[in-house]
């Protein structure tokens, strides 16, 4: 434990982006490469889409290794989240110029019509949200609200998983299995497990 807390201590801010920008220059690569398959349009989107939700999944993952494995990973927490914000950024903005072309009105008849879109929309109003509020001034501007509104990541965790197989339509494997993580780390944070956790590790200490 002391070990791998003195290494991710050393890791500075800088390189958690450093990392978080290769699957992007991976897609790069891959379109210009002709990596992609048949429909590059959707491939983009999915792969833009996807790793949004790991770097979610990955932020949310801090809190719990920490109470579990007494691993610290906080001050990456930011980054992490940030990069998943960033790749949201993307997913959309990829869908809004590749898919609907710009046609704006075509666009919000797409998000009424389809459920998917809305839980997808939602999911980056929450992510917005934490991103604009990601910082030392709005942590001191808004004192014990901060922590309220940073609770999102929940919501925006669920829906986003949501979005993801509703588009999918066939749940394979690996969506099940991105979809239990989630419900595993937010169920690490119920009360009554958290007690169990407390209990255990001062057993054990």
């Amino acid at each position: 434990m002391q070990r791998a807390n003195l290494f991710l201590r050393r890791i500075p801010e800088w390189a958690v982006w450093l990392a978080g920008a290769l699957p992007l220059a991976l897609l790069v690569y891959d379109t210009l490469n002709g990596g992609l398959g048949v429909d590059p349009v959707r491939d983009i989107e999915h792969r833009l889409g996807r790793t949004a939700l790991y770097f979610l999944i990955a932020t949310l993952a801090v809190t719990p290794i920490r109470k579990l494995f007494r691993i610290n990973a906080t001050h990456l927490r930011r980054a992490l989240g940030l990069l998943s914000f960033s790749y949201a950024c993307l997913h959309l903005a990829s869908w809004i110029v590749f898919n609907m072309g710009l046609l704006w009105q075509q666009m919000l008849k797409d998000v009424v019509k389809r459920p998917y879109l809305v839980f997808g929309m939602l999911a980056f109003v929450a992510l917005l949200l934490l991103a604009l509020t990601s910082n030392r001034f709005s942590i001191r501007r808004l004192g014990r609200n901060w922590l309220r509104l940073h609770r999102l990541i929940y919501p925006a965790a669920i829906l986003a998983c949501l979005h993801w197989l509703w588009a999918l339509k066939l749940w394979t494997g690996w969506p099940l299995f991105c979809a239990s993580v989630i419900l595993v780390l937010l169920g690490v944070r119920l009360p009554a497990v958290g007690r169990a956790i407390k209990n255990y590790q001062v057993k054990s200490a």
